[in-house]
């Protein structure tokens, strides 16, 4: 039938973006920058709550790109769906799945902190790659040490160019303002962001009696006078982030401006913001929120350019390393 096999069409590689249901926005912007469209999947609940989902166009050899910031008060819905889309891929015959996970799910369970805890960081991992999922391409970790958790590349991008850029359009003094790092375990990343933006680094240092609560021992550098940019990977209850501003404000700081890349922002957190001494709080759009829900100190710059850029150099098998803000890679 085929007897000239050198005369056929060679078979182009054809990219696929899916949404699941938290952050249909960001991935509405990604493939527009991409040229193409989101659509083709259908996922739902069946009453009892359990999750289906069934592609409405054939994927066989296409190269699936599937988006989910796994985050929120149904975070375990999340992950189902991300889960779920995984098999009903594999089982469509694929060529590839990638779950572009924004945020991802249980990453500060990363490591046994007790005894007698899971490392939920790397059960999820392992629940990737059980459904199918051969890459994930993500947004800084809490901890770096989570792309050892997995078998499969992992493409671990962050925000910091483009928080460098937000704020060099700031047109601060640069001799007096300061990078701080919320924490020691920040510290790597906020130096990174200080280089960037040419000026120094302050660490907090800080004890955590138990979830979602921290207390602020003290600063370790310059900041009385300066102005000053608290950089962290997520805002959750905005607890500990509160804390280090009130100690930033007894120590003599100047003007306060935070940027993290995750704004979850649970419970009393947008209220605690509206009432801490700050300027401004800068975060990315990796966490869907409605822009009436932020109040009036939240900012919002989006993280889309970025992973759609990643997203073409994975397609194109092309040096994601060579993408703008590669220096940043953590």
């Amino acid at each position: 039938m085929y007897e000239d096999l050198d005369q056929l069409v060679p078979i182009r590689k054809r990219l696929r973006i899916y949404t699941g249901t938290s952050n249909p926005d960001l991935a509405a912007s990604i493939a527009k920058t991409l040229g193409i469209e989101v659509e083709g999947l259908t996922l739902e609940h069946f009453a009892n709550g359990e999750i289906y989902a069934r592609f409405d166009e054939s994927v066989r050899g296409c190269d699936v790109f599937f988006i989910q910031s796994i985050v929120g008060a149904n975070v375990n819905d999340l992950l189902m769906e991300t889960l779920i889309m995984a098999d009903a891929a594999t089982r469509a015959s694929a060529r590839s799945i990638t779950a572009v996970i924004p945020h991802y799910a249980y990453a500060r369970q990363d490591r046994k902190a007790s005894p007698r805890e899971p490392i939920t960081a790397r059960l999820v991992a392992n629940l990737l790659e059980t459904a199918g999922v051969d890459r994930v391409i993500t947004l800084d970790l809490h901890q770096g040490q989570i792309e050892g958790f997995f078998d499969v590349p992992v493409n671990h991008l962050t925000a910091l160019p483009l928080f460098g850029e937000y704020f060099k359009n700031k047109n601060f003094d640069w001799d007096n303002t300061v990078v701080v790092s919320p924490d020691v375990g920040r510290a790597k990343a906020c130096k990174k962001l200080s280089d960037d933006l040419g000026c120094s680094l302050a660490i907090a240092h800080k004890g955590r009696p138990r979830h979602n609560m921290a207390e602020v021992m003290g600063i370790i550098g310059d900041i009385e006078g300066k102005t000053c940019i608290i950089n962290d990977d997520m805002i959750d209850t905005a607890g500990t982030l509160c804390g280090a501003i009130k100690e930033l404000k007894n120590m003599g700081a100047g003007d306060i401006y935070v940027c993290a890349t995750h704004g979850i922002f649970s419970g009393p957190a947008i209220e605690r913001l509206e009432d801490a001494p700050i300027v401004e709080c800068v975060v990315t759009d990796s966490v869907p929120h409605a822009a009436e829900e932020l109040g009036t100190k939240v900012k919002t710059i989006s993280v889309a350019n970025e992973i759609s850029e990643c997203i073409y150099h994975v397609f194109t098998n092309t040096s994601v390393s060579g993408m703008v803000g590669g220096r940043f890679n953590l």
